[in-house]
């Protein structure tokens, strides 16, 4: 199995990027002046309106299960310096997972995803960021700062966004620039030497211009020491600066132009696989675990560059708005890591270590010459009346380079093998939906969209390349997607909801390498049943949101993934399914005391009879009944992986008025249930449930321009294997440690 990871940097671009930050934090506020905010109404929730629809909407109006996140609480989740995984279970049926770190996180929504690691696998969560598809993995790891909301579309999105969204969307929008002359400066520090720096500025140039420079630097050292002589001695540690630049134009209010540069540098450690950390028999880690070691003799390395941008233009015209958006990415990365997480060999005189090891594994991945180009043109109706429609064209090219090498551990980590693929994507989509307000109380809306998916992947013949399948394929795939929904209002401030939806992912290709052939995944389609309510409360101090679904995948991509037969294949099960229920609940119980409550059920299956797949290799205990070929089980009837059936998020906000400014406690906690690592089940592959709990108490003054707090993550410092290698021993990976720190904010 060829799977990846990463490393940590040297000291000295540590200190160039202390010193970078520093400066470009000095500039967001030279100049700047105070400017105050009205306090919004005190015990009563702010309308919160959401783009889920392409419109801006209050959310209650929007026919689907959406959640949104913004504020205090998107600050309070992102103060430790964690990635995008920080939002994992924040939301209803929300789990995001890598086996990569900080890079190429996997979403999965209502516990439908992909657990893929080749850096050319799709998912069926689409990430949108500033109107732009983020589609290759490592894309989707750019950093949350400066946001105006996340928000979190469950369940199919096919109509009216570009691309593999059968599972849903998670969209980022980032504060756009402003005429007025304002910003902010955040400052956090904490455990292992944690820096998380933040800083935003509008630069109102005059005229008809405006601007805004935005970033954020993240830095860890390295916290977990290695007792056995390696290639890397040190790890855990990261720094990641990303920055962003926006310019609006806009002459009148006719037109408008937004335009969008960011960059990211990622370099660090790996995610950390640890060598028979799981206690066989059982899904406990092994006696005397300590997070903070590991023995390993492989090396560890992660660079990472995103570069790209965006031109999202805006023409009123007679009845009707008209926009175009260009989007273009591109990411380089290289990431390398000690599959086996330990020392030594078994077959070795000196044997090896911590427990059993049978071989050693050391791999590599890289993605070079990435480009991503999009277009979209779309035109909406903006005049009043029962009816509205909007409708467009998508077009869409990637192109880049893989590599996966191999090296020999016990030989000094020299390279052995290497393997070099290309792949090209076009697709191309028309789309369109309309509302109707029949009266009545009743609201309809459908939209339908046409998607044509195209891929071509060529592998280079190298020696020690499993060739049974071929080096090269090219898929074509066309589908219809469509969505219908009906809006019952029961009264000014409740809604019922029906909808029905499909989605569309394309075919995937998997290359060629020394761990498995060539395989190739069939498209898959997705259809969804939803009712739901959703309305606010007692004058606005409360609102909800509550919704059971159902949804059905037809030749569900999976991934079949090292075990005894060591290979990484595609495959696509006849038929998944999932079902449950989502709730949100937003509430002032007093004038000062603010709770939310979120939470999801949800259950999932594999229905294929005939599947079967060679169980996991390295001493594990196999629980699914056994195939009809020896070292074969059938998966039929197994959960998706990493889907757990339960996720509960908690926040609860007090504030005591003191002196000019507020004394504030602020606390949330995040709850999923057991997950199942792999697509068969073993005893020692179940991850335990997982509860991480945050505080955060602080002071805010000058009418909350300034605040000053200490914080925590993860406070009860709860460790857990949250994911596994399979095919050589118990190997783990764990969640992010306890981080205690201070903080610091300036709004100008």
């Amino acid at each position: 199995m060829s799977q990846r990871a990463t490393t940590k940097t040297s000291t000295a671009p540590r200190f160039t990027h202390h010193a970078l930050a520093a400066a470009a934090l000095a500039a967001l506020h030279v100049g700047a002046q105070a400017q105050t905010t009205p306090p919004p109404e005190a015990g009563k929730l702010d309308v919160v309106t959401v783009t889920a629809e392409r419109r801006v909407e209050n959310i209650r109006d929007v026919p689907s299960s959406v959640s949104s996140i913004s504020g205090e609480k998107l600050d309070v989740l992102n103060s430790s310096g964690q990635d995008v995984r920080f939002l994992s279970g924040r939301v209803p049926s929300l789990n995001i997972e890598s086996s990569f770190g900080r890079a190429f996180p996997r979403f999965y929504i209502r516990g439908y995803g992909n657990t893929a690691f080749q850096l050319n696998a799709s998912q069926p969560v689409s990430l949108i960021y500033d109107d732009v598809v983020q589609e290759n993995p490592i894309l989707k790891g750019f950093p949350a700062f400066d946001l105006r909301a996340i928000e979190v579309l469950a369940g199919p999105q096919g109509t009216l966004f570009g691309r593999n969204t059968p599972a849903g969307v998670v969209k980022f929008d980032s504060v756009p620039p402003g005429k007025k002359q304002e910003g902010y400066v955040s400052l956090g520090a904490g455990t292992y030497g944690t820096i998380n720096a933040e800083g935003a500025f509008n630069l109102p140039i005059g005229g008809a211009w405006a601007a805004r420079v935005s970033g954020q630097v993240q830095h860890r050292d390295d916290w977990v020491k290695n007792t056995r002589v390696g290639l890397t001695n040190e790890f855990e540690g990261y720094d990641d600066r990303a920055v962003r630049v926006q310019a609006l134009y806009a002459p009148s209010a006719a037109f408008s132009a937004l335009f969008n540069i960011h960059d990211r540098v990622l370099a660090g450690s790996a995610r950390l696989f640890r060598a028979n950390i799981i206690q066989k028999g059982t899904n406990d880690l092994v006696a005397g675990f300590d997070p903070e070691k590991i023995s390993t003799d492989g090396a560890n390395e992660q660079r990472l560059n995103n570069t790209g941008g965006s031109a999202r233009l805006k023409w009123q015209l007679a009845g009707m708005n008209l926009y175009s958006i260009t989007g273009f990415e591109s990411v380089n990365a290289f990431s390398r890591g000690d599959i086996d997480g330990g020392f030594g060999a078994a077959f070795l005189p000196s044997g090896g270590g911590p427990g059993r090891i049978p071989f050693p594994s050391e791999t590599a991945g890289g993605l070079r010459d990435h480009e991503q180009i999009s277009q979209e043109v779309r035109v909406e109706s903006r005049a009043g009346g029962p009816l509205s429609w909007q409708g467009g064209l998508y077009l869409y090219r990637e192109t880049y380079g893989i590599d996966s090498y191999n090296y020999d551990t016990l030989g000094g980590g020299r390279l052995t093998g290497i393997s070099k693929s290309k792949q090209t994507n076009d697709a191309w989509a028309l789309f369109g939906s309309v509302g109707y307000d029949v009266g009545n109380n009743v609201k309809l809306r459908a939209g339908l969209r046409y998607t044509n998916d195209k891929k071509d992947l060529i592998t280079d013949a190298t020696p020690g390349l499993d060739t049974s399948s071929g080096l090269t394929a090219s898929t074509s795939d066309s589908k219809v997607s469509y969505d219908a929904s009906v809006t019952y209002a029961l009264s000014k401030d409740l809604n019922a909801y029906a909808r029905v939806a499909t989605g569309f992912r394309g075919s995937s290709i998997n290359a060629a390498t020394a761990f498995g052939p060539q395989s190739v995944a069939a498209p898959e389609t997705n259809t969804s049943y939803e009712v739901g309510l959703k309305g606010d409360l007692f004058d606005r101090r409360a609102r909800f949101s509550a919704s059971v679904f159902r949804f059905d995948v037809k030749d569900q991509q999976l991934t079949a993934v090292g075990g005894t037969a060591n290979k990484t294949i595609l495959l696509n099960a006849k038929k998944a399914m999932g079902q449950g229920f989502e709730l949100n609940l937003d509430a002032y119980l007093t004038e000062n005391l603010l709770v939310t409550l979120s939470g999801s059920y949800n259950t999932t299956k594999i229905k294929d009879p005939g599947l079967f797949l060679f169980g996991c290799g390295g001493g594990c205990t196999m629980t699914d009944p056994a195939g009809p070929v020896a070292g074969t089980f059938r998966i039929d009837g197994n959960p998706l992986p990493q889907a757990p059936k339960v996720i509960a998020n908690f926040t609860a906000r007090y504030g005591i008025p003191m002196g000019n400014g507020e004394v504030f406690l602020y606390t949330d906690w995040a709850y999923r249930s057991k997950i199942n690592f792999f697509l068969y089940e073993a005893t020692e592959f179940v991850g335990k449930s997982l509860v991480e709990g945050g505080v955060k108490v602080g002071y805010t003054w000058a009418n909350g321009k300034y605040e000053a707090a200490v914080f925590g993550r993860n406070i009860t410092n709860q460790t857990r294997v949250v994911g596994a290698i399979d095919f050589n021993n118990l190997t783990g990976f764990i969640n992010e440690p306890r981080i205690l720190g201070a903080s610091f904010k300036a709004t100008f």
